[in-house]
């Protein structure tokens, strides 16, 4: 990880100092560092957006690019997805210096510009944003295994919130002693799940005290094929027999991922 990494770190968290701004979500020297900012930008007639920016910094950054998810309420699918398209394009003018701080100004100076240039590519039908800018663009669907949940209640609740926060839909799966989440969504938005889940308080150890999931495992992560039925939202399942749960994912379309994965966690 670079010095240079580290003080554009200590620089946001210092510009972003108010109640939720700036959420450090990872400071790894193998994986890098992931952190949240949330920033009220005015939009189409003069509303104001809240926006939801997830910067991950690989141990490279900046010789190479970040990692940029875009997340809003008040924003369609479509319109986050143009406008990280566009940071993204923008993030190349600062290759190899700190640009983080230049491209939150970026989009507040520019929010309304992306989202005409969203609506005006939806009336046309034609994609806003560039093969090399969305390589990940399209469903992709991520089995996720849990080994224990201490506090359920809460743990289901906070992955539940998670999934509307960012669009996922999927299934979270209970059988017997075997905890299963199947996630779909866009691949950057799966990608922000997978550090929430790593790097948030969402249950309990032995002693009660609240901790970090720090025995998840992801079993597949694919982009979805013409065979697999998309969720329309995302449930919470337990199921008592092994073929209950089967027919779960051959519905879906899924029943290799069932094979290959979840036969093999029972054998």
């Amino acid at each position: 990880m670079s010095e240079l990494a580290l003080e554009e770190l200590s620089a946001i968290t210092a510009i972003y100092c108010e109640k939720d701004e700036c959420e450090v979500l990872q400071v790894s020297e193998t994986e890098g560092i992931s952190f949240r900012i949330q920033t009220t930008v005015k939009g189409p007639l003069g509303r104001d957006i809240l926006l939801k920016l997830l910067f991950h910094l690989p141990i490279s950054y900046p010789s190479s690019l970040p990692n940029i998810s875009v997340n809003s309420e008040q924003l369609t699918r479509t319109q986050c997805m143009t406008a990280r398209g566009r940071l993204l394009e923008e993030a190349k003018r600062y290759c190899s210096r700190p640009m983080v701080h230049e491209l939150i100004l970026w989009i507040q100076q520019n929010l309304q510009d992306v989202v005409e240039q969203a609506e005006t590519s939806a009336g046309s039908g034609s994609s806003s944003l560039s093969t090399e800018a969305t390589g990940d663009d399209g469903l992709w669907t991520v089995l996720l295994h849990l080994d224990h949940m201490r506090a359920k209640g809460k743990y289901v609740k906070t992955v539940k919130k998670w999934c509307t926060d960012l669009r996922l839909t999927g299934r979270l799966m209970f059988m017997g002693k075997m905890i299963l989440i199947l996630l779909q969504g866009d691949r950057s938005n799966i990608k922000e799940y997978l550090i929430l889940q790593k790097t948030s308080k969402v249950d309990v150890d032995s002693s009660g005290k609240k901790c970090k999931e720090k025995m998840i495992s992801v079993l597949s992560e694919t982009k979805a094929q013409a065979e697999h039925r998309r969720f329309q939202a995302f449930e919470v399942k337990e199921y008592s027999t092994l073929d209950e749960l089967q027919n779960e994912f051959k519905a879906a379309g899924l029943s290799e991922l069932f094979s290959e994965f979840v036969l093999a966690r029972l054998k």
